[in-house]
């Protein structure tokens, strides 16, 4: 049986965990490994895995041994290989110990998620230690086939079929989360999203536009854009906020199948980071996509690498439209936001064809668990 650690410090609160922890369960499906994840907050972890218990240091969900990484790091036997999430530096009492292994582990830098060109030169390639005899590897998911491709659970897209085909399932769903189901014509959104952008103009949009709109909104979510703009401070599970033709409705943080089958619910997915952002792929719905944000605007060339790959194939103005969209969304523009919005919208029969195609394409580029299984079988043998 081969053995898997996996290594994941929160920095994001729920995207990196989010990740580590739809590998950690794919991984473990086959029976054939023995699956460790170490992660060094709980508490996020918990949020969207609520049998996780807080302050224990040894636990199982899943079939996942959960193991909490705090100071000082036990002694621990280093598996056969070994994943660092997002260049997170396993201990160095754990480095060593993977050094004086008889057979060396394979070593992940399992990287961010990028649309970038480069990336399809740096997938793979071996970085040896400067002063141990370890060899440490790069592995990029990505949305080209010489990437590593995307996260997806065998059998995805065929639930996300049955389900969103299924109007009595689609019902059990609104009522186990304690929402009515959708009115006629009411347009259906969930908003994922950082504090820093332009929600506020998105609220004007959905208020002004006339038709019927409900946005679905996790609790601590854009919790300032919303008491601004309905002037309460009451945004606790269960509240409900309406002006005009708006419904807000605040809920709790869903654990992940359940955040899935709330994309798949939705007419429009706000996603964020790395995690939402992929599973709205899967979703087959059109998405706006919050790129984490970092100083001096270094993320906006990520996003328009994305946005060059994604709009290729649409028709110019529907193209244009989401493009602008988008990079309002992402400079924080609340007054672009609001003007772009109903131009965008307009466009909705387009980007639903649009998105179910991208999310068969993807599909056809493998499954990051196991082309990373793959890859690592190759290195073991």
């Amino acid at each position: 049986m081969r053995s898997w650690d996996i290594f994941c410090t929160v920095v994001d609160n729920y995207g990196d965990i989010g990740v580590c922890w739809r590998l950690a369960r794919q991984l473990a499906l086959d029976r054939s490994r023995r699956v460790r994840l170490w992660i060094d907050d709980l508490a996020s972890f918990r949020r969207i895995c609520p049998d996780i218990a807080c302050g224990v240091d040894a636990q199982t969900s899943r079939g996942v041994e959960i193991r909490w990484w705090r100071e000082p790091f036990p002694a621990a036997e280093p598996a056969d290989v070994v994943i660092e999430a997002f260049a997170c530096d396993p201990p160095a009492s754990y480095v060593a110990a993977m050094a004086r292994r008889q057979s060396k582990p394979v070593w992940i830098n399992l990287e961010f998620l990028s649309a970038e060109n480069w990336v399809l030169g740096c997938h793979g390639l071996p970085s040896p230690h400067p002063s141990l005899p370890l060899v440490k590897y790069f592995f990029f998911p990505g949305f080209d086939e010489a990437t590593g491709g995307l996260l997806a659970e065998p059998g995805l897209l065929e639930a996300r079929g049955r389900f969103q085909n299924a109007a009595v399932e689609q019902a059990r769903f609104w009522e186990d989360l304690g929402l009515p189901a959708p009115r006629a014509g009411e347009t259906q959104v969930s908003m994922f999203c950082y504090p820093d952008g332009g929600v506020g103009g998105l609220l004007r949009a959905w208020a002004a536009g006339g038709a019927p709109l409900r946005c679905l909104v996790p609790e601590g979510i854009a919790s300032a854009a919303l008491s601004a703009f309905f002037d309460t401070d009451a945004l606790a599970p269960g509240t409900v906020l309406r002006k005009a033709g708006l419904e807000v409705r605040i809920f709790p943080f869903l654990d992940q199948d359940r955040y899935d089958r709330l994309l798949w619910a939705c007419d429009l997915n706000l996603v964020r980071g790395e995690d939402s952002f992929v599973r709205g792929q899967w979703a087959a719905r059109p998405m706006l996509w919050q790129i984490y944000p970092q100083a001096e605007g270094v993320h906006l060339p990520k996003l328009q690498a994305f946005l060059d790959l994604y709009c290729a194939g649409l028709p110019p103005e529907t193209a244009a439209a989401l493009t602008r969209f988008w990079q309002a969304w992402n400079r924080g523009d609340a007054a672009g936001v609001e003007s772009v919005w109903p131009e965008f919208w307009r466009h909705r029969p387009v980007l639903d064809a649009h998105a179910r195609r991208w999310s068969e394409k993807l599909a056809a580029g493998g499954n990051l668990a196991n082309n990373l299984a793959q890859f690592c079988e190759n290195l073991l043998k």
